[in-house]
C-alpha cells in the first residue's frame, strides 16, 4: 500500500454522518501525519512542523487507546484499513 496517498474511501463514507466519530478523527489525523511526513523528508530542519507532527501523533495515539478500550473489533478493523502499527 502506498503510504502518501490520502485515505479518501473511508473518510468519504463517514463524512456525511459520523464526522465526530473516533474512526473519522483517526483517519483525518493519519492523512495529516502522512502529509507532514512527506513534507519533512524534503525540509529536514522544519522544527515547527516536527512539533506539529508529534502533537498529531499523540492525539491519534490517545484516540486509538480509547477505541481499543471501548471496542477491540472496531480498533482492529481500523488498524488494518489504515495499515498502521498497533500500539504497545
Amino acid at each position: 500500500m502506498v503510504k502518501n496517498v490520502p485515505i479518501s474511501v473511508i473518510s468519504q463514507e463517514e463524512n456525511k454522518e459520523n464526522s465526530g466519530s473516533v474512526e473519522f478523527q483517526v483517519v483525518n489525523f493519519t492523512n495529516k501525519i502522512r502529509r507532514l511526513t512527506s513534507h519533512l523528508k524534503l525540509h529536514k530542519k522544519d522544527y515547527l512542523s516536527q512539533r506539529g507532527l508529534r502533537k498529531i501523533l499523540g492525539k491519534r495515539q490517545r484516540l486509538l487507546a480509547y477505541l481499543s478500550k471501548k471496542n477491540k473489533v472496531r480498533y482492529k478493523e481500523l488498524i488494518e484499513k489504515l495499515d498502521i502499527r498497533e500500539r504497545h
